[in-house]
């Protein structure tokens, strides 16, 4: 038996924004296989994941999280707003976000 995913890929988009004004406290998720408003309603309450690899190792190893929350929908196209515990960075924009199925609310 193969293994299993417990999460849905997604990608940062970046913060959200006004013309001039960026306001990094809120990032902007595509997820996956997700095109319309009512589709994204599922991910709502969602744990996020940005996993990344940093120079340093702390306690044996180099791969670090930021976990996050999907918050509320942005737009029709199936696009989502979030919160991280601390902002995203700039260089995450466009790299992969997971989105745990859990917590589940069915």
């Amino acid at each position: 038996m193969g293994s299993t995913r417990l999460y849905c890929k997604g990608r940062v988009l970046g913060h959200k924004r006004a013309k001039r004004n960026s306001r990094p406290n809120t990032s902007l998720l595509q997820i996956e296989g997700v095109n319309n408003k009512e589709d994204a309603q599922f991910y709502l309450g969602k744990r996020v994941a940005y996993v990344y690899r940093a120079k340093t190792e702390v306690q044996g190893s180099k791969i670090r999280v930021i976990w996050g929350r999907v918050t509320r929908p942005h737009g029709n196209s199936g696009v989502v707003k979030s919160k991280f515990t601390s902002n995203l960075p700039p260089r995450a924009f466009g790299a992969s976000v997971r989105i745990m199925l859990y917590p589940s609310n069915i």
